[in-house]
Order: C-alpha cells, then structure tokens, then sequence
C-alpha cells in the first residue's frame, strides 16, 4: 500500500520540470528495496537516536498555509542558518542557501532541525540535467510530511537566481499550480554543464553549491531504472553547518 501511494503522490508531483529527453511528471514505476547493507555501527545508531526522537512529536501538522508566510518570516529571523551539508555514500555536498529566498531558506532549515531528511533519497537521477532528493518509499516520510504540514511556498523568483551548474532548487507540484508555488520537502541540483535555464522562472532557486560537485557527478552515474530511480538507494541526511 505504501508504495502504491507514493507512486500516486509521484505522479503529482513535478520533480524538476521538463527534461527534453524525459518527463518529471512520470513516476518511477519500479523501486528496488535495497538497505544499505555496508552501513557502519555508529550510523544504525544514530539513525535509532533519531527513532527515539520522532517518538516524541505530536501528530501534527506544524504548519498550516493561512499562517505559512508570517510563521516562515519569523522563524527565518530566529534561525538565520544559512550553510547545509548533504552526506550520502559517495561523499558530501555543501550549500550555501540564499537569504533573498526567504520563505525557502526558513522552511529548508526547519526540515533539517526536524529531521525530516533522514532516511529519503536521492530519488531522482537524470545524468547530464539534475539529481533530485527527499523523498522516498520509507513509511517514515509520509508521517514526517503528515507532522510537519500540506502546504506551498509561494515562489520567490524576484530574487533573480537562475539554474545554472550547482544551482540548488525547489520542486514543484504540476497539477492545478499556476502560482509555480514549491514543494516544501524535495530539493534538485543542477548537475549539467551548460545548465537548465528553460527552468528559470519555473522554479525557485534557493541556495547553490559551494563544495562537492564532484559527489554531485558521482551520483549522476549510477544506474537508474525507466523512472530515473537509482536501482540502489541512496540514502541522504542533511546536517546545519553554520
């Protein structure tokens, strides 16, 4: 059931606009159950540590669209975080999160103090265009997504980002979304050299690269099933730098 569900919501949602050699709007339709089988003993322990924590949370939601934009403005203020690092198997990539965006950098940052990433995927891989991150076929994410709240983020492309190589940037959904309005929860980087400009004014960029293109290109190798969906999982967690 869950795996049916999330091929529903996949279809839904447009994992990073339209790629001339594939559609975003497709869902993959196949995922391979694949644990990280290598993983080592302080990270299945860590990863319980956080089991712990999501014990405690109440059932939600935390946000709410009618309250989404003077809720977000606020804690931007409160937490002015601006540097992340995205760790997965093949290395570490680091961002800088723009504070021009400031609906998307706020709403970014309160994923990560609510753990939302962990155990989601790079669950999207188009080698030469993006790779795509924070879904995924876990049980887990959808009660994180349930927690945390059903809500848009108003686009903020005044800001004037473009998506060229190392752009970091929102989702969106493509059905009935005129406003272009975000994803909160799912995130792409612009893997290509020459970048993927159609996207501009599309989708809102909201922070950029800084270290690790080189994990970014690793990532974009691997073998992928008619969906884009890596055949092996690869798992993500996000961490604050600073």
């Amino acid at each position: 059931m869950t795996r049916v569900l999330l091929i529903v919501c996949s279809v839904l949602l447009l994992t990073a606009c339209e790629d001339k050699k594939s559609s975003l709007e497709k869902a993959p339709a196949t995922t391979t159950e694949v644990t990280e089988k290598n993983e080592s003993a302080d990270t299945i322990e860590k990863k319980e540590v956080k089991k712990e924590k999501k014990k405690s949370r109440p059932k939600g939601p935390l946000l709410v669209q009618e309250e989404l934009i003077p809720y977000l403005t606020e804690y931007g203020k409160e937490n002015p975080e601006d540097k992340i690092r995205i760790i997965t198997r093949f290395g570490n990539i680091e961002v800088e999160l723009f504070h021009d965006t400031p609906l998307h950098r706020a709403n970014f940052i309160l994923l990560v103090k609510n753990d939302y990433f962990d155990e989601t995927f790079f669950h999207r891989v188009a080698d030469g265009f993006v790779i795509q991150g924070g879904n995924s076929d876990n049980p887990s994410t959808n009660k994180k997504r349930h927690y945390i709240g059903d809500y848009l983020i108003p686009s903020e492309f005044d800001a004037g980002h473009k998506h060229v190589r190392g752009a970091f940037s929102a989702a969106k959904y493509a059905e009935q979304n005129v406003s272009k309005a975000s994803s909160p929860f799912e995130f792409f980087i612009v893997q290509s050299e020459t970048g993927a400009h159609h996207l501009n004014n599309e989708h809102t960029v909201f922070g950029r690269v800084i270290d690790g293109m080189d994990v970014v290109d690793e990532i974009s190798k691997v073998e992928v099933d008619e969906g884009e969906w890596p055949l092996r999982n690869i798992y993500l967690d996000v961490e604050i730098i600073e």
